[in-house]
């Protein structure tokens, strides 16, 4: 038995991990200078070529904060690291090296941003290494930048979906009529059972009051296209029950629908999910406006369209229509996405 009055030591936290360096120089005696100067500050990989460099920051890009670059080696200049790194990993911050007086290269790369900052060879160890911790600290910096960014676009694009179903509800109950029997659960249901992929970053480029003069734009315009095809419908089928449903799907969405019997088989989800995941700037297609017209001529006659996943794709059936749409319900919905 232990006694109370002992205390076992507390395990400490594990020390975080060392950011990664990567120094690329075509002297094996640099690069060994290097490694031992700057070890107590990062781990530091090696590469002795821009084309070794290059394959290096491919495969280990997630976990390096700092590229350092030598200017003159053989096959290609240090600038042209930098560069590839600048177009493919911008948060990575970049520094060229160098004993030459090479002006007209690092300013270049400087006025193109290809480069944090220049370093003079031979290096005093005690500046490099507060030029390397100023380096890290940046690279820190933009690491949590970029998470803060990413979790703003989470949010914004939940935002999106939520706002477009709202918009689609209100939507639907201008085009339902008197009846009330919106089909906003159906196309909810297959959207959800299709898969929806939030809108993308494009969202986080635009002012806001642009973003939602863009979005009320794109819904009215939907509506527009979708009160189009549904008088279509009614005109061309009036006084007809539920049973050219089918044969309207398949004119809608051609070859990427397979109709068997008394179901249908939808090849391509995503032309059941365009208004809620595509880009704001990105018109909704014509066979998008056409499923919407014919899930409301469908609840106006009390019917929907359920789907069910299968291995070839999204299998849809008739059934009758679920009863009228409460805010709970439209308030779960959009938790669901």
């Amino acid at each position: 038995m232990i006694d109370a009055h002992l205390r076992l030591p507390a395990s400490e936290p594990p020390a975080p991990a060392l950011p990664t360096i990567l120094y690329v120089d075509d002297e094996a005696n640099a690069l060994k200078y290097f490694q031992r100067a700057i070890a107590p500050l990062a781990e530091v990989l090696t590469a002795m070529s821009v084309e070794e460099g290059k394959r290096i920051l491919d495969e280990n890009a997630g976990r390096i904060s700092v590229l350092v670059s030598d200017q003159r080696m053989p096959g290609a200049y240090g600038n042209e690291l930098l560069s590839y790194a600048w177009d493919r990993y911008p948060d990575i911050v970049r520094i060229l090296t160098t004993a030459y007086s090479e002006i007209e290269h690092t300013v270049e790369a400087v006025n193109q941003g290809q480069i944090h900052r220049y370093i003079q060879k031979p290096w005093d160890i005690a500046a490099l290494r507060m030029e390397l911790k100023q380096a890290l600290a940046l690279a820190q910096l933009r690491s949590e930048h970029a998470q803060l960014l990413r979790e703003k676009l989470l949010v914004r694009q939940r935002q999106a979906v939520a706002n477009r179903i709202g918009a689609l509800y209100a939507l639907c109950a201008s085009l339902a009529g008197p009846e009330q029997q919106l089909p906003v659960e159906a196309y909810l249901s297959a959207a959800l059972t299709a898969g929806v992929t939030p809108p993308e970053p494009d969202w986080l480029l635009m002012d806001y009051a642009d973003l939602v003069s863009s979005e009320a734009f794109r819904s009215t315009a939907f509506g527009a296209a979708v009160r189009l095809q549904l008088d279509i419908i009614e005109r061309d089928y009036a006084g007809r029950g539920v049973e050219p449903a089918f044969e309207l799907l398949q004119a809608a969405f051609g070859a990427s629908l397979q109709q068997a019997g008394s179901s249908a088989l939808f090849l391509e989800a995503g032309k059941l999910t365009e208004f809620l995941e595509t880009p704001t700037g990105s018109a909704v297609s014509h066979a998008h406006a056409s499923w919407l017209a014919i899930l409301l001529w469908l609840a106006r006659r009390g019917w929907a369209l359920q789907l069910s996943r299968s291995e070839q794709g999204l299998q849809g059936r008739l059934a009758q229509a679920e009863p009228a749409l409460t805010p709970n319900h439209l308030a779960a919905w959009i938790e669901h996405f």
